[in-house]
């Protein structure tokens, strides 16, 4: 569609692009696809970069969500991560209309950065078809978490795009995006057992907030205990100190008492006539 605008001068022709039709795209099918265990791993990798992250240049601005489509064109249907991490992007504010309701990546400009797949069973190509996807689209790092080994005896592999596609890495650190993948074993939600975190560069997980709030509690008890324990040690000194200046009174007290013996003794021999030195 072409405009004009007129100046005092000349008119100027600006070309406007419209956005695309995107009422034909399919973006919620109300499909439940998830087990128990596929989707407490979602919210542990979404929930603690929300918790505790920063982001890479500490504006918390970035985006990370969990089963949303990510449109790449308008004839397309959407791939659907498990998990996906775009940096220096935010959910549009209005996020009621339905050009803001799902990720189209020519609204935000890019790609993904990071997308993780969830193996829960051998049909969904997470190492063919969908590898080749987001390879197209240009994801910097996509992960495969096969926690029931269904794939093989790799529990993680993660890899990066180069010029040729997607290359495996034989480490976990995402250098783009300031952020690692590491295999942790605990308890979340209730649930113990061997789940995917983000990490930082030593390998410290990124906390959830229960997590930050447990440690800051048992942080609080342990400074608690440190100053009970400050306040035991000055108190034993002080009971040292008056016990010491106790002792050398009684030291004082028994020369004193030594003293005025001698000079007892020496009073009654110059009175027997003996001088005493």
């Amino acid at each position: 569609m072409i405009s004009k605008i007129k100046t005092d001068e000349i008119a100027v022709e600006i070309e406007e692009i419209a956005a695309p039709d995107i009422s034909h795209l399919i973006i919620e099918d109300d499909t439940p696809v998830d087990n128990f265990q596929s989707e407490k791993q979602q919210c542990l990798l979404t929930n603690c970069l929300y918790d505790s992250w920063l982001g890479v240049d500490g504006s918390s601005r970035f985006l990370a969500a969990a089963n949303v489509g990510v449109f790449y064109a308008v004839n397309k249907p959407a791939l659907v991560p498990d998990v996906f991490l775009s940096l220096d992007v935010t959910i549009p504010d209005d996020w009621r209309e339905r050009e803001n309701r799902s990720y189209y990546t020519w609204e935000f400009g890019k790609a993904p950065d990071v997308v993780v797949e969830i193996v829960s069973n051998k049909v969904g190509n997470e190492l063919g078809s969908k590898l080749a996807g987001y390879a197209r689209i240009g994801v910097w790092y996509y992960a495969v978490f096969d926690p029931l080994q269904k794939l093989g005896e790799s529990l993680l592999q993660v890899y990066e795009l180069r010029a040729n596609g997607y290359q495996q890495m034989t480490e976990t650190w995402l250098e783009k995006v300031g952020l690692g993948l590491t295999l942790w074993s605990g308890e979340f939600e209730g649930k113990q057992d061997t789940w995917l975190r983000w990490c930082d560069v030593e390998g410290n997980v990124i906390p959830t907030g229960a997590e930050r709030a447990n440690q800051e509690k048992l942080d609080k008890k342990l400074a608690l205990q440190r100053a009970e324990q400050e306040k035991q040690e000055k108190e034993s000194a002080l009971q040292r100190a008056e016990q010491e200046k106790q002792e050398k009174e009684s030291a004082l007290q028994r020369a004193e008492q030594a003293e005025q013996k001698l000079a007892e003794l020496e009073a009654r021999l110059r009175e027997l006539g003996i001088d005493p030195n």
